[in-house]
């Protein structure tokens, strides 16, 4: 029993990082209808920075910059190249966040060469213990983080008057034109949200912590991971967003320990079929998924 509490500390540590990134899916989705496959860029995109300037001006600064650079790098491909293509479908936007995604993951990835810097200088390797379970503080400061900000999320999205538009959005586009919503604006803050929260997740990730990597196509890899947590929520769900996030990251651990570290890389993948199969519009979606 010890060591499932233990598996199971570690796995919703895990997924409290792959929910802020599965919330970037979902509120890209929300907004424009279309998958962001150029999400995972985003993560190195603001890693890459935190990397670049952490020795200059110090962690806190440089996590600063990073996110905030994740979070302009968004709006600047959102409103660069997606915002332009108003008559592409959502599978050729789809499309072309993938090509955008190669872009700017090779360059960053050959800007790296053969370095793989970790980020997590504050917390990076210390353990905390709370009883018989010992957990990383990697994973202990990714869950409180996640809370506050899908805390803050929440209430945003329910209460401000960008949530409401975004909901409006999300309903009818058309209808919400006509009483006055700016589909572009809301469109871009959206993006910057989705980039600043993969900034925010960067920093946990390029840990030895979480996967023993540091920034390089671990971390992508990673990333990308968050897309099955998304499609098993529902990509129309926030709410759905978490709870996919915290069975993914439960799932990679419980199958990692119990059946084989190999096969944890498949599981998470498994899972999502199952519950495709099951319910195509994910556990808390109230759309069908068709958008691929």
């Amino acid at each position: 029993m010890e060591t499932f509490l233990q598996l199971t500390a570690i796995g919703v540590g895990n997924g409290a990082v792959y929910a802020l990134l599965a919330l970037g899916f979902v509120i890209i989705y929300k907004s424009t209808g279309a998958i962001n496959f150029a999400h995972g860029s985003f993560v190195l995109l603001g890693g890459f920075v935190v990397a670049l300037l952490k020795d200059d001006l110090g962690w806190p600064m440089a996590v600063l910059a990073g996110i905030t650079t994740a979070g302009l790098g968004a709006v600047l491909i959102e409103r660069a190249l997606v915002s332009r293509a108003r008559l592409a479908t959502h599978e050729s936007l789809a499309l072309m966040t993938i090509g955008i995604d190669v872009i700017v993951s090779q360059e960053i990835l050959r800007r790296l060469a053969l370095s793989t810097p970790y980020l997590g200088d504050p917390y990076d390797t210390l353990t905390l213990r709370i009883g018989d379970i010992v957990l990383f503080r990697t994973q202990f400061w990714a869950a409180v983080v996640a809370v506050i900000l899908t805390g803050a999320f929440f209430l945003a999205f329910r209460y401000s008057e960008w949530g409401i538009s975004m909901r409006a959005l999300s309903e009818d586009r058309e209808a919400a034109a006509l009483v006055g919503i700016r589909s572009s604006l809301v469109t871009a803050s959206s993006w910057c949200v989705a980039g600043l929260l993969a900034g925010i997740a960067a920093v946990f990730i390029a840990t030895q912590d979480f996967g023993g990597a540091g920034l390089g196509q671990g971390t992508h890899a990673a990333a990308l991971v968050a897309f099955p947590a998304a499609i098993i929520g529902g990509m129309d769900s926030t709410l759905g967003a978490i709870f996919g996030a915290l069975i993914v990251g439960l799932t990679q651990v419980y199958s990692g320990h119990y059946i084989g570290f190999d096969f944890a890389k498949s599981a998470v993948f498994i899972v999502m079929l199952i519950v495709l199969i099951a319910r195509p519009s994910g556990l808390f979606g109230g759309r069908v998924v068709h958008r691929v």
